[in-house]
This record gives structure tokens, sequence and C-alpha cells, in this order.
């Protein structure tokens, strides 16, 4: 397998530079200056789409927040090398997080683990609280749920 050469992190351009790129089919955007204009508006506006719905998805139950915030640094880094400089941070804080959690003792990720879980359950009665109970749910569910404060 050839060996992959990471991009520079040491210039401050605020784009990749063409020996940056890793894929053939962006080198050839890069090539003809009016489509790498379009090509980067497109990319400035998905990511920075991503970026925004990142805080305005965090608090709905699922998969937004974080992970939206990431996707959308990553389409930026696409492009940017300021985006790409924050988002080697961000996996190096990640890699420092994942290292300092697998040394903690198993009682404690138990812990963390259930606050995580009450975390979510709070979280999806808030929601229910303020949107109601979701009519697709079976009736014992609707009824059981029906119970509980403020629902």
């Amino acid at each position: 397998m050839a060996e992959q050469t990471s991009p520079d992190r040491t210039d401050d351009n605020l784009t990749l530079d063409a020996q940056d790129d890793r894929w053939e089919w962006r080198r050839k955007i890069r090539a003809n200056p009016r489509k790498h204009l379009i090509y980067r508006i497109g990319v400035g506006v998905v990511g920075g789409i991503l970026v925004i719905a990142a805080p305005l998805t965090g608090w709905l139950p699922g998969p937004g927040g974080i992970p939206l915030f990431i996707a959308g640094l990553a389409v930026l880094a696409s492009e940017f090398e300021w985006a790409q400089r924050l988002l080697y941070r961000v996996k190096d804080w990640v890699k420092a997080l994942t290292a300092w959690t697998g040394k903690q003792p198993a009682w404690l990720k138990a812990l963390g683990t259930v606050a995580l879980f009450c975390c979510v359950l709070i979280a999806m009665w808030l929601y229910m609280a303020v949107l109601g109970v979701p009519g697709w749910l079976p009736d014992s569910w609707e009824s059981l749920l029906h119970k509980l404060p403020l629902l």
C-alpha cells in the first residue's frame, strides 16, 4: 500500500493547497478557478448549515448536537485549513478523552453509563412534556406515559 502523507498543518492559507488534497476529482476542480470558487461556496454553505444546525438540534433526542457539529466541521475541513486545524484539535481531544476513560475503574464507567441513561430519559420526558406523547406509540405505552407528571 502506498503511504499517504498527511496535510501540512503549518501553513496558514485559507484553503487547502492542491498538494494537500488526496482526491483527484477535487484537484481537477481546483485547476479551474471558477469551478473552485463555486465548490468553495457550496462547501462553506453545507458545512455552515451543519454547524449552525448542531446547537439547534442538540436538545432533541437522537444524534444531533456534537455529531452534527463534527460532521459540519469535517465538511468545512475538506476545503478550509482553519477548519482542518480545528478538526485536528477536536480529534486529538477525543483521543485524549477516550484514553482517559479507558483508564478509569469499571465502577466509574458503570456510574457514567447510568448517569448518561438518566440524562437521556430526562431529555425524552422533557421532549414529551413540551410536544406531547407521540401518537405512533402502542396504546399500552401511551396510557403508561400519560400517568407520568406533565404528560
